[in-house]
């Protein structure tokens, strides 16, 4: 094979490489993306009961948005965290956190504040 002919093949291999690279890099990009990003719904119980609306936005790894609660009554900015189907999230200014594990299009776990903790569970809105 003269020089040319291999110098092309090189190319053309290195090439399909980074092709292959940019679309598997961008396909875990998009599955990963925005998963939790949206709109849910749920309720919780224990020392307080209610229901909660959570509006989310997806970096990564990291959640931000704010949640609607009837009891307390209000809309409060939250933040947090998900990896590996765990999640951990708080609102500051009621003194909330929550913990739990995500499944697809669903949520659950634990809560605690200053006044107590029990349950929640939520599913995301189509």
């Amino acid at each position: 094979m003269d020089a040319p002919t291999h110098i092309r093949r090189i190319t053309a291999l290195l090439a399909l490489a980074c092709c292959g690279t940019v679309l598997a890099a961008g396909s875990t990009h998009a599955a990963s993306s925005s998963t939790l990003g949206g709109k849910w719904t749920g309720h919780y119980g224990g020392a307080v009961s209610g229901h909660f609306t959570i509006h989310w936005r997806q970096t990564g790894s990291r959640l931000h948005g704010r949640i609607t609660l009837s009891r307390p009554s209000g809309t409060y900015s939250i933040g947090g965290r998900v990896q590996d189907g765990k999640i951990r999230f708080g609102a500051v200014s009621v003194g909330a956190k929550y913990r739990g594990k995500v499944r697809g299009t669903s949520m659950s776990g634990t809560w605690t504040n200053p006044q107590g903790g029990g349950s929640w569970s939520a599913t995301k809105a189509p």
